[in-house]
């Protein structure tokens, strides 16, 4: 398999840079073997099966964006910085411009909240805040940016709007630096009106972290190498998921975070309690352990995330698939619309 296998020609204007209001009124693709539907997320009450569970990420982002300023002698200079992920009492995290970021260096955000570099490699930094705990939270809260991703972010800056819009009505669990972005088209509405007809529900946590939206840059993609990211699944999740399917029913995550998981957590061939990273990379030719369909967005071009829906639908399936999309008009990305791929 070549990098070039999974590219396909995206139209820019169907980059969303807002989602649909209200969240389910987002379009739906519904691909169930080789025949294509096209309707709305609201239609999803119709489509799943009293008894089908579905795979809710309740991580919460953080607003991970800064904005502050450095002083070497009496220059002072901006630095932008993007918090990756915690490591004991510091964060891992890019900074624009790296290069003239040092060791030692003090970055000031506010009144309140500085942090100080403590190392640096050639693709990040790490800083040691000044604030730790529920003081950290409360004055990032005060001056961090949701961190949008990379391709919404070059056409408009993030705003107050979007620490709603880029936050699941589930989240609970903060850590991520990038949402769920399949689950913003639930509401509490459609929640409910699910497991009125017998839908169920189970939560686990990943974190979801920058790397999401790294480019795979190798030609042969069964040698790239998956970032890592923090998840668990509790016992209580897997006992759930486990008598689903023993009972018959479906198992569907809800967004590639949530697949991930519960296929890392699944190597044994059902679905064990699980604790720590994962880097689980899943291209056409994985054999699923439990999971029965998927509902997602439309992904970039030659993205990990666009091999995990090919291994699931097929590539040349989801190539009819991304052509029916794009020639219907489809939203892509983060604040697109949804699909919903049944093998």
């Amino acid at each position: 398999m070549k990098l070039s296998d999974f590219d396909f020609d995206l139209p820019e204007a169907l980059i969303a840079t807002r989602p649909a209001r209200p969240r389910s009124a987002a379009r739906l693709l519904l691909a169930e073997g080789d025949r294509i539907t096209d309707g709305v997320v609201g239609d999803l009450v119709a489509i799943f099966r009293p008894g089908d569970r579905l795979v809710l990420n309740n991580t919460r982002v953080i607003p991970a964006r800064l904005f502050g300023q450095r002083k070497r002698g009496d220059a002072i200079a901006k630095v932008e910085i993007t918090l990756l992920e915690p490591s004991a009492d510091h964060w891992r995290a890019l900074a624009k411009p790296l290069r003239k970021v040092q060791p030692g260096e003090v970055i000031t955000f506010s009144d309140q909240l500085a942090g100080t570099v403590i190392s640096k490699t050639d693709s990040d930094l790490t800083l040691a805040f000044n604030l730790t705990g529920p003081d950290f939270d409360a004055a990032l809260a005060q001056v961090g940016q949701m961190p949008l991703p990379p391709y919404i972010a070059a056409l408009r800056p993030a705003d107050a709007q979007d620490l709603d819009d880029y936050q699941t009505v589930f989240s609970k669990t903060p850590g991520a630096v990038a949402a769920p972005t399949a689950s913003l088209h639930f509401d509490e509405a459609l929640l409910a009106t699910l497991a009125a007809k017998g839908v169920q529900f189970t939560e686990v946590t990943l974190h979801v972290g920058a790397g999401t939206f790294l480019p795979v840059k190798v030609d042969d993609v069964t040698t790239h190498k998956m970032h890592a990211e923090w998840g668990e699944v509790t016992p209580a999740a897997a006992a759930e998921i486990n008598a689903t399917c023993a009972a018959g029913g479906r198992i569907i995550p809800v967004g590639t975070t949530a697949l991930r998981l519960i296929e890392s957590a699944a190597q044994s061939g059902q679905v064990e309690p699980w604790r720590g990273t994962t880097d689980i990379f899943i291209y056409p030719g994985y054999q699923f352990r439990v999971t029965d369909a998927l509902m997602t967005n439309f992904h970039l071009p030659k993205s990990t995330l666009l091999m995990l829906v090919s291994a699931l639908m097929g590539k040349d399936r989801m190539q009819r698939i991304y052509a029916h999309a794009v020639r219907e008009g489809y939203r892509f990305f983060s604040y697109g619309d949804a699909s919903l791929l049944i093998p």
